[in-house]
């Protein structure tokens, strides 16, 4: 599961900032934690657009696709902060992204009675029209003495204290799965296949079609090649390196932008016909639309519902598994959402691989077998298209993808 944690302080020393990011340490194998600030986000104002927020857009777009919320206030006069309570009237204003969320609240405080009172007068704004959280109820952790209560590691000293919150999160993590079969998706708009919005990063200048598009949007461009270095978030690579790095993956990789344009497959030194998903250089630029072209009108609607389901952060990903004839190839698909800086949609990357090597060498290497008699290596395991927000399964409504592997950003 993942779940976003929002400190409900703007102040640079927090115990309620300690707090989660103790939880985002302490209990990584039983969820992902994402911990959020709210320090630049403005007092709150109906004249004033939101999305001139980036921190607001990105609390908003984390806040969607997030299968819970953890938030940690301090009690600031017997009531949460004002910075708290400004974020969450901007987000249930124009905006709505607590809306049926499933919510936490934490709290600690300087004094013994941790912030009890804080936190039942946020209990009745997640309950407020325009917010309408589903606050777990009870569940209540209070950490009082907080200056006391942590090592200079960031740790909770008291063990007691320490089993108290795993089982409060534990709670969470049960409520987080009742009340997520609750929430319905939003609704898929259509999607434009045929790249008639420009991007930032779109080159207007050369049609998606045209086959010698890569050649053209580099020269146009100033693209760069050969050993010119390129920072990157975590090292520095050359173009070469980074192409030698991505043609070495065990994978089949494409990425198309959030204008629905095909930008990138990683196999194009391989024979098409070799490869698990179809692709040949030509399509390197193309529109989606004609990149499924020989697709059946209902096909193109399940490529629409995979774009449109990620788009609306329903889910994060979608996986399908594509039939195969071969006894030796579970043709794996996995399309997963990127985000630009502030969360919002940039697009799909894809992943196609045969998945069955992967299943063998486990079994082989752990001694163990698949349920129902499957005995190992030689079988042929059947597993359906698995879809989700997170990675235990998130919001449901995978089945349209089931019913179609051609549903990616790919030609098959």
């Amino acid at each position: 599961m993942k779940f976003v944690g929002l400190v409900g302080s703007n102040a640079d020393q927090s115990y309620n900032r300690m707090l989660l990011q103790y939880i985002r340490r302490q209990f990584k194998t039983k969820f992902e934690l994402e911990v959020l600030e709210i320090d630049d986000v403005p007092m709150f104002n109906q004249d004033k657009n939101w999305k001139e927020s980036f921190q607001l857009r990105l609390l908003y777009n984390k806040i969607t696709r997030a299968d819970g919320v953890v938030i940690a206030t301090p009690e600031h006069n017997h009531t949460i902060t004002a910075a708290l309570k400004s974020v969450l009237e901007w987000l249930s204003y124009d905006v709505h992204p607590f809306d049926s969320k499933p919510v936490m609240i934490v709290g600690a405080s300087y004094y013994d009675q941790g912030t009890s009172r804080a936190q039942v007068h946020l209990r009745k704004i997640l309950e407020a029209p325009g917010v309408n959280a589903y606050a777990l109820p009870g569940n209540e952790f209070l950490l009082g003495k907080a200056k006391e209560a942590f090592d200079e590691a960031g740790n909770i000293i008291n063990d007691g204290t320490v089993k108290f919150l795993e089982q409060c999160l534990d709670n969470f993590v049960k409520y987080v799965g009742v009340v997520s079969t609750l929430k319905k998706p939003k609704p898929i708009e259509p999607e434009d296949l045929d790249c008639n919005h420009p991007i930032a990063t779109t080159v207007t200048e050369v049609d998606p079609d045209d086959p010698d598009w890569v050649n053209k949007v580099a020269e146009i461009t100033g693209a760069v090649s050969g050993n010119t270095y390129v920072k990157l978030d975590h090292g520095i690579l050359t173009v070469d390196q980074i192409n030698m790095f991505l043609k070495s993956m065990p994978f089949e990789l494409t990425y198309a932008d959030d204008n629905n344009q095909f930008l990138y497959y990683n196999n194009a030194h391989q024979d098409p016909d070799t490869m698990f998903a179809k692709r040949v250089p030509e399509q390197s630029g193309n529109r989606l639309s004609t990149v499924h072209n020989t697709l059946p009108p209902a096909r193109m609607k399940n490529v629409e519902w995979v774009i449109g389901t990620l788009r609306n952060g329903d889910q994060e990903y979608v996986r399908t598994l594509i039939p195969n004839p071969n006894p030796a190839v579970l043709n794996t698909h996995n399309y997963q959402a990127m985000y630009y800086d502030d969360g919002s949609y940039a697009g799909i990357n894809e992943i196609v691989f045969n998945f069955k090597p992967w299943l063998d060498w486990y079994l082989q290497t752990t001694g163990q077998r698949l349920v129902g008699g499957f005995a190992g290596p030689s079988t042929h395991a059947h597993a359906d298209a698995t879809s989700g927000a997170s990675s235990s399964g998130g919001h449901g409504g995978g089945e349209a993808a089931a019913t179609d592997a051609d549903s990616g950003a790919s030609s098959h």
